[in-house]
């Protein structure tokens, strides 16, 4: 790819990035007030919460799979990114009308499994779409543009909240409107791309060829570390219990966001040139660290923000260059299936991941969760360095 070409298709990653920043002003405007929410619901628990995130989640990575590989066989990305995006659009509009564990579980369900359709089909098209040495870069970008839309979601739920006097109901029934925005740009904007080689696709062949040396020990890495990753919906109830209202709490997750948004472009810039895996255990150190910080803080609000910014630092890392990774491992043709088998791993580590810690927190305690999450990251470190002087 000549750099007048390279210039044109990144202009694809920008339109794919103006996607996810409108359909995260979507959801981020109903997930930083979900967690509150759903304990406010009958049969509402931090365990149940857990639980709810774990088997949304571990289903969307589970699809994940299915669609990365299908995207290879048929050589078709947009179509599933459409596909993707239109049901998580329709489906969070329908927390208004929740009001039972069951409904928040449904409607949680089908939000993932739209995440869960687009999501390894986008990925192969960001990679698809630039040269290896801008991958990181892309990714990058990719989470910038995602993560300011994830920043401008929790504001305008405080905002309509507080200045309007809007109802926690409303703001889930307005989650429609920039949706739709991003189905508009997605529909017009963004060109099919697929850098795969003409023949026919074996699926048993090409998960054999994806699954082999150093990648399959890079998933057991990933996958390990995934075991103890928790998810933000943790940070915003710890910031409940440091004192944070409910009509601020959002401000909290635009801090997780705010610190995402700042490290994603230098981190994926970082990586490209002094190696993405050992960007990658900076990652996995950061989240330790803000394992640590959540029992030894004082309780606190401004212990609440100076965790959520760690947290977002960590999340920033890792998700720009985990999955900036993944494409120097395999060929262009499977890197779909490569992708969904990338998110099988971290999705089932993901279930086990927040069940765990919901359950850990509410039985025993801040401290042992905490214990948990930093036992299985700090291992995971140690993984990654001797991965690394392999690699190198």
């Amino acid at each position: 790819m000549d750099e007048h070409e390279e210039m044109g298709e990144f202009q694809n990653v920008v339109r794919l990035g103006f996607v996810s920043f409108f359909t995260d002003v979507s959801s981020e405007m109903v997930f930083s007030i979900l967690p509150v929410f759903i304990l406010g619901l009958p049969g509402g628990s931090i365990a149940a919460l857990g639980l709810i995130e774990g088997l949304a989640e571990s289903l969307s990575y589970m699809l994940r799979a299915v669609s990365g590989v299908i995207s290879d066989k048929f050589r078709k990305r947009k179509i599933f990114i459409l596909l993707g995006y239109s049901v998580s659009n329709i489906a969070k509009p329908f927390f208004a009308a929740a009001s039972s564990i069951t409904d928040a579980l449904l409607i949680r369900v089908a939000d993932r499994v739209g995440k869960g359709i687009r999501t390894a089909p986008r990925d192969a098209l960001i990679s698809d779409s630039v040269s290896a040495n801008k991958r990181g870069e892309a990714f990058g970008l990719h989470r910038t543009l995602d993560q300011t839309g994830a920043i401008v979601g929790p504001l305008t739920a405080t905002a309509v909240m507080v200045l309007l006097g809007w109802t926690v109901r409303d703001v889930f029934w307005l989650s429609l409107l920039p949706g739709s925005i991003a189905l508009f740009i997605l529909l017009f904007g963004v060109k099919e791309i697929v850098g795969c080689q003409k023949g026919e696709f074996k699926f048993l062949e090409g998960l054999q060829e994806v699954v082999k040396g150093k990648f399959r020990w890079l998933l057991g890495l990933v996958g390990l570390f995934s075991l103890g990753a928790f998810n933000f919906s943790f940070i915003l109830l710890n910031a409940k219990g440091m004192g944070v209202g409910d009509a601020l709490i959002p401000i909290v997750y635009a801090v997780v966001n705010v610190t995402h948004t700042i490290i994603a472009i230098p981190a994926g810039k970082l990586a490209d040139n002094v190696g993405k895996e050992k960007v990658l255990m900076l990652g996995y150190g950061t989240f330790l660290v803000s394992t640590l910080l959540l029992p030894t803080m004082p309780r606190v609000v401004a212990s609440a923000y100076f965790i959520a910014a760690v947290f977002g630092v960590y999340m920033g890392i890792v998700e720009t260059v985990q999955r900036a990774l993944i494409p120097g491992y395999v060929e262009s043709r499977l890197r779909g299936t490569a992708y969904g088998i990338y998110y099988l791993v971290v999705g089932i580590a993901f279930f086990v991941a927040n069940t765990v810690v919901g359950s850990l927190w509410e039985s025993q305690g801040l401290w042992a969760s905490s214990l948990y999450s930093s036992a299985l990251a700090t291992i995971s470190i140690l993984g990654m360095i001797a991965f690394n002087r392999g690699v190198s």
